[in-house]
């Protein structure tokens, strides 16, 4: 009986350890037990190290006007903020165009596909999805790129597994971006030039067509300006009514006092004469015929009309030319770095004790809930 003692006092442990492994709810095991092992496992001892390059820019425009933050300050040099061009930097930086640069400059399928990075992490972990539509996918959740609606500073994010590569994603895609708002500033420039060029060659043609038409209808109706010289005409009738009126005066004068005397014909024949040239010259003024300067004058008003207009708006064009081209001397927006790229000095995910945590909590929370439901479900079979 004293040599078996030790026997199963030995045992005893063993069968006890065991028991109490058995006695563990298999619920609660499945729920929080299982899942905080993985997250310690994974977080602990896999996950490989993210490092953050974060750098911050603001797109601003010369042309605009600011209100408050910090498109006040830059108003003070003759800047605003260019919330629409913000956007459209947004949207390069990830976007296909954004991810060949950076694939050919870095070869972003092998920083990212990496033996060294964790397979849970990986780009193509099993060599399958190695195509540019996945590249893109991975890419984006890399890369965050945000704005503060109140400042118009936008933010950009870069992940990698090193420092380096980090900051030279980061970088690389600031130097995209502005290269990018000097094209749309240099087409914006040759779009503006050129309209402008091109409505003046409009207003050159319509000015020189209309200065011919004024020309040709001078040469065919042989007339120089219809209201300066109906002006001249009348002035030449007004003298020879008053010519006509002195003849005829001195002709009753003559007639009163010596009936016979012989200057009377001529007298007369001087009347007749006046008056027909009076009639003549009020003709060419005023008369039926389509030579007459009244005839003439409606369709020269309108020639004239027609080559002032051509003439103003040929040089409104031409102010516009030149207004352009001035714009032109300056860029129409510029993505202002306000915080350069910065380089890592440690890795800042995966927040490992955090995520471990919260796999705890959310396992005790999900095993609390199917207890709950599981013995409800017990009492309404009882």
């Amino acid at each position: 009986m004293t040599e078996s003692t030790p026997t199963l006092s030995g045992k005893q442990p063993s069968r006890s350890l065991v028991a109490r492994i058995k006695g563990i709810n298999k619920l609660f095991a499945a729920t929080v037990l299982l899942p905080t092992a993985l997250a310690v496992l994974y977080f602990g001892l896999i996950a490989s190290d993210v490092y953050i390059s974060e750098s911050r820019f603001v797109v601003r425009s010369p042309q605009k006007q600011a209100s408050a933050g910090i498109g006040a300050l830059l108003q003070g040099a003759g800047f605003s903020r260019s919330a629409d061009d913000t956007y459209s930097v947004h949207d390069y930086i990830t976007s296909r165009d954004a991810l060949k640069q950076l694939n050919a400059s870095f070869g972003l399928t092998n920083i990212y596909g990496s033996p060294s990075v964790d397979i849970f992490s990986r780009f193509a972990p099993l060599g399958t999805d190695e195509n540019f539509e996945a590249l893109h996918h991975y890419y984006q959740k890399h890369i965050n790129v945000e704005v503060d609606a109140s400042s118009s500073i936008s933010t950009l994010k870069a992940y990698a597994y090193t420092a380096a590569d980090a900051h030279r994603i980061n970088e690389k895609l600031l130097e995209l971006s502005e290269r990018l708002v000097n094209q749309l500033n240099e087409r914006g420039r040759q779009d503006m030039i050129k309209f402008a060029t091109a409505e003046v060659d409009i207003a050159e043609a319509k000015a020189k067509a209309a200065t011919l038409a004024v020309s040709k209808f001078r040469g065919q109706k042989g007339v120089f300006d219809p209201e300066r010289q109906s002006a001249l005409q009348l002035q030449l009738v007004s003298k020879l009514q008053d010519e006509l009126i002195s003849t005829k005066t001195q002709l009753v004068q003559i007639r009163a006092l010596t009936p016979d005397n012989p200057q009377i014909p001529s007298l007369q024949k001087r009347v007749d004469t006046l008056q027909s040239e009076i009639n003549s010259e009020t003709a060419k003024v005023a008369g039926d015929g389509g030579q007459s300067l009244s005839n003439t004058s409606a369709d020269y008003e309108r020639l004239s009309l027609e080559r002032l207009f051509a003439d103003k708006q040929l040089g409104a064009a031409m102010a516009s030319l030149e207004q352009a081209r001035n714009d032109a001397q300056r860029k129409q927006f510029y993505l202002e770095r306000i915080v350069q790229a910065s380089l890592p000095d440690v890795a800042t995910e995966p927040r490992r004790v955090r995520s471990i945590l919260a796999t705890l909590l959310i396992g005790l929370i999900t095993w609390s809930i199917l207890t709950m439901l599981l013995a409800g479900v017990r009492e309404h079979q009882d």
